[in-house]
């Protein structure tokens, strides 16, 4: 993990997470410089470096000021943005009142300096409003918090996601932020950026083993797939879940949604780090993808009631990882199925016995 590579500054954030295999490298670059965003980038080289050039990426034209070196070692890059949080409650009629949108680029920044661990691969990026004429982030903040894998395993708090070592989660924080109406509701937008050739799609997988996360039986991923040979070659997966609290039990779950994925071809994401990387043609020359995951219960008291809301999704290249039954719950279900089937199988032995012992004290009448 590097923080600003070649930089001495920490007015601005770019998280380099570069993870070496034999002959290949993965690289995650996270920046808050404009709206939140991760570039994903693969090469077929062990030795590939991340370049940056700093007083073009700042500047008000950073197009060319990320690159890969050598650029020839890439095979897949891609991009994903955090580009606004809507706050929305009902009205009487059922109609969704909107509030504001909150435009993450529009927000300042905390250092990342201090929340980086090199040994937990860990990372928190912070902000709030530049300007705030309501007092909502009064005393709350908006955070992204980001980890890196070395290995496959699954985390401990919920939503527990299974990840593997080519995978990387981040975690969507408001803490403390004062909703701007009864029963207020906040949805995130996501926004995707892939090459041409490169398709979104949304898939949805049930599953009845909810052991690591109980009452949640969907799994939902928007895959990046390959038009030629339908290879998928990222992805963002998450559960259907938020959480309101920070150390999330099951009755601290939020509801979540998806709505519906869409072509943004029409709204460039507003992030230096991808026109630094893709240029300033991204939005006619790339796909363009958005997502709206929105978060609250039915009647939206469970936000307004602890302030506090948490949602993590995974990300990182190839196939999403993919739950099997677990060792208990296969365990439970061959006792279930397993218990009956033995008790049938005993109970035609006894009853064939019974009736073998039974004529056998008779003699033939003949």
């Amino acid at each position: 993990m590097q923080y600003n590579p070649g930089w001495n500054n920490s007015s601005v954030n770019l998280l380099h997470v570069r993870a070496v295999g034999p002959g290949d490298t993965l690289h995650y670059v996270w920046s808050s410089i404009g709206a939140p965003a991760v570039l994903l980038v693969a090469t077929a080289s062990a030795s590939s470096v991340l370049r940056v050039n700093w007083t073009r990426l700042l500047s008000p034209a950073p197009a060319g000021a990320v690159w890969i070196d050598p650029p020839s070692s890439v095979v897949y890059s891609a991009a994903v943005v955090f580009t606004k949080v809507f706050e929305y409650s009902e009205g009487r009629a059922l109609e969704e009142l909107f509030y504001p949108t909150y435009d993450l680029a529009d927000f300042s920044w905390d250092s990342i300096n201090h929340t980086l661990n090199h040994t937990a691969l860990t990372a928190e990026f912070t902000g709030v409003p530049a300007t705030d004429p309501g007092g909502s982030f009064s005393n709350g903040s908006l955070a992204f918090r980001v980890t890196a894998y070395e290995a496959s395993g699954r985390d401990g708090p919920l939503p527990s996601l299974l990840h593997t070592a080519n995978s990387s989660k981040v975690e969507f924080v408001l803490a403390g932020v004062a909703p701007r109406g009864n029963g207020s509701r906040f949805a995130l937008e996501v926004v995707t950026v892939e090459e041409t050739g490169v398709a979104q799609k949304l898939r949805s997988a049930r599953s009845i083993d909810d052991e690591y996360t109980p009452t949640i039986f969907e799994t939902l991923s928007l895959v990046a797939e390959s038009q030629n040979d339908s290879s998928v070659l990222s992805f963002l997966q998450w559960k259907a879940t938020a959480y309101g609290s920070r150390t999330p039990r099951r009755e601290d779950n939020i509801q979540c949604r998806s709505r519906d994925l869409r072509a943004a071809n029409w709204s460039l994401p507003v992030s230096s780090v991808v026109r630094a990387y893709f240029g300033e043609g991204v939005g006619s020359t790339y796909t363009v993808s958005a997502i709206n995951i929105s978060f609250g219960g039915e009647d939206g008291k469970v936000y307004e009631e602890k302030r506090y809301l948490s949602w993590s999704a995974l990300l990182g290249f190839g196939q999403p990882p993919k739950d099997t039954f677990s060792p208990l719950v296969i365990s439970i279900m061959a006792v279930a199925l397993g218990t009956p089937t033995v008790m049938l199988v005993v109970g035609s032995c006894v009853v064939l016995f019974a009736q073998r012992k039974r004529y056998s004290e008779y003699e033939p009448i003949n």
